[in-house]
């Protein structure tokens, strides 16, 4: 016997014993075993060695038997040799029908039966041993075929016992052969579909119907041979499922199509996961890039109001703590909500309120996350207040915070007492504006007194987001005069070709809205309203007649095409302020800019001049590409 007569598997195991044993069950004449430790070793072994089967355990350190089929798969000299996937892992769907996946034609759990072991090794091993006798022997042909019956029959008992449903059909794609697993995938039996053409099943769906034409035609001009691709495909009883499917043309000596084989395998659940984790990573990306859209809010408008570098600290810090503190409720309650008795002793945990000149009474109430964030920041702000010019000011002050039930609602009222006497506030501060427009984000009021006894606040909240409240209007200038600090790359005084125009910014945090606000009225516009609803954006759009506007691509978990066509519907230009990608955006308006979250205040400016040409600069110095940002913000058309 020559080496050229020599049948090769190869064995590959990360345990020498594993190694031997397989060795001493599968040794015969004519058999050469392979032996490798590790996936690497293998690989050697497979350029130098022509190999009818591998066997290939599945847990190996470095490179698992997975990534080692992948490997051999994707190479031209290797892609063809079967593999038996050995493993002793408990068996999982999944990864079964990864293996499947890889080019596997068996997946065999640990310990092995040695009688099916070898049943199996010995299919390819005749394979093997019956190319080389047609090669050598034509006058054994009988024999040879023969032996080829048996091992198809093997290989068809194989196929109906496998995930993939195993389907052939001939050269006018008519069915000619169906297994037993296409039946238990789709439905129909054997003898329902042979003899049918392959679109008369309405098996096919429509979407995918082109495609299979196209594809039917290159196969029978030769010009494809093996093709993969996710298609939809009808069951029996009209139900839709994702599959791939996996087809390979056979041709006879003249190159005519005779035959397509098509191994087809569920992945409707895969598809659904896969759609899933991309919504889960755009909802996350959107939340993490509003969450540094509300510190950029925060850490700018505390600067404006800051009296001293100490003072922007302490607030600062302060508003961060608060709101990581109510962040930290509701990762604990899987971003379910947050009990409002909770949010009151963040405060009481900060350090900022003593619980004995504190009394806090009302009945058990649970709000949805955002609200919670919000009323989180509203607390905060009320309770820095009450320590800067109320009731925790002096000695023996005192608050009384209460609330009570009502229809789809809660009434709230802070109390302050022995304090000193507080006059009304001669300008609007940033803690005062925030206070309201997160209310008022929550669709709620705020209404605040003051006399000598100190501050009352009365609170209106409602139990869920509400979007019939009225639209915001136009809010008091975030500040005067020259009280606080110039901020960073305030564009105040520069060449603006927004000066005098009408914008409304559509935003659900009121954190950004009031920075985007400041922003634009710092540029010479004129915020001449905000929304945080869709049905607030509709009708501030009828009736402030705005020049531009600046859009959120989500408020409340609601989408904003609606609001979107009516911007167009009336030529008002706008672009996207979102923590989305362009993918999360509506697709009709993939022309508009997107201003990404965290933005820069410069780039944010230029942006809103570009809109329209009427907004551009008529004779300004400094062109859109010198205004252009350069780091943070991306423009994208």
């Amino acid at each position: 016997m020559t080496s050229h007569d020599v049948v090769k598997f190869i064995l590959v195991d990360d345990v020498e014993e594993n190694l031997l044993a397989l060795e001493a069950l599968l040794k015969r004449e004519g058999l050469e075993l392979l032996k490798a430790r590790s996936g690497h070793e293998a690989l050697e072994l497979l350029l130098v060695h022509d190999v009818s089967l591998a066997l290939l355990d599945v847990q190996m350190p470095g490179m698992d038997g997975f990534e080692l089929a992948e490997l051999m798969r994707g190479t031209e000299r290797t892609r063809n040799i079967p593999i038996i996937f050995l493993t002793a892992v408990a068996t999982d769907e999944r990864r079964r029908f990864r293996g499947y996946e890889t080019g596997a034609v068996d997946y065999l759990l640990k310990p092995l039966d040695p009688q099916i072991l070898k049943s199996k090794a010995n299919i390819f091993f005749e394979l093997s041993r019956q190319r080389q006798e047609l090669a050598r022997q034509r006058d054994e042909l009988r024999v040879t075929a023969q032996t080829l019956s048996t091992v198809l029959a093997r290989l068809q008992a194989h196929s109906d016992n496998s995930p993939l449903a195993i389907v052939e059909c001939d050269q006018d794609f008519r069915l000619v052969s169906w297994s037993d697993s296409a039946e238990r995938l789709f439905g129909w039996g054997a003898s329902e579909v042979i003899g049918r053409p392959m679109g008369e099943l309405r098996w096919v769906h429509e979407d995918s119907a082109e495609a299979f034409a196209a594809l039917a035609a290159e196969m029978r001009a030769g010009t494809q041979s093996r093709t993969k691709q996710i298609s939809r495909a009808y069951r029996k009883d009209g139900s839709i499922i994702d599959c791939e499917w996996y087809g390979s043309a056979l041709r006879d000596g003249l190159g005519r199509l005779t035959s397509v084989n098509w191994q087809i395998l569920d992945v409707t659940e895969r598809a659904r996961a896969e759609e899933t984790q991309r919504l889960l990573i755009g909802e996350l990306n959107h939340r993490v890039k509003n969450t540094l859209a509300s510190v950029q809010a925060i850490a700018t408008q505390t600067l404006r109001h800051a009296e001293s570098p100490e003072a922007f600290a302490t607030a600062f810090i302060g508003r961060i703590q608060a709101l990581a503190r109510a962040h930290s409720l509701l990762s604990s309650a899987i971003w379910r909500g947050a009990k409002l008795a909770e949010l009151i002793q963040n405060q009481v945990r900060l350090g900022l309120i003593d619980e004995t000149r504190l009394a806090a009474i009302g009945p058990d109430v649970d709000f949805e996350p955002e609200m919670a964030l919000h009323l989180a920041l509203v607390l905060h702000e009320l309770t820095t207040n009450a320590h800067k010019y109320g009731a925790f000011s002096t000695p023996h002050g005192r608050v009384d915070l209460t609330w009570t039930l009502e229809t789809g609602s809660i009434r709230m009222s802070w109390v302050e007492s022995g304090g000193p006497t507080v006059k009304p506030p001669t300008r609007h501060g940033f803690g005062t504006s925030l206070i309201e427009r997160s209310l008022r984000a929550m669709g709620g009021q705020a209404k605040a007194t003051y006399g000598a006894d100190g501050a009352q606040w009365l609170f209106t909240v409602p139990l869920a987001l509400q979007p019939d409240q009225p639209a915001g209007t136009q809010p008091s200038p975030a500040g005067t005069g020259d009280e606080g600090f110039a901020l960073p790359g305030d564009a105040a005084g520069e060449p603006s070709g927004i000066a005098g125009k009408r914008f409304i910014v559509i935003e659900d945090e009121p954190l950004v809205a009031l920075e985007l606000t400041a922003l634009l009225e710092d540029a010479g516009a004129r915020v001449v309203g905000t929304a945080g609803t869709a049905e607030q954006a509709i009708r501030l759009i009828e009736t402030a007649a705005p020049d531009g506007a600046l859009l959120d691509a989500n408020l409340h978990g609601q989408a904003v095409d609606e609001i979107a066509s009516e911007l167009t519907r009336r030529h008002v230009p706008f672009l996207f302020v979102s923590g989305y990608g362009r993918e999360h955006l509506p697709r009709d308006f993939s022309h508009v800019a997107v201003v990404g979250k965290p933005f820069d205040p410069k780039g944010l400016i230029v942006a809103a001049q570009q809109l329209t040409p009427s907004l551009q600069p008529e004779n300004s110095a400094i062109s859109a590409e010198e205004n252009a940002p350069k780091r943070v913000i991306r423009l994208r058309g």
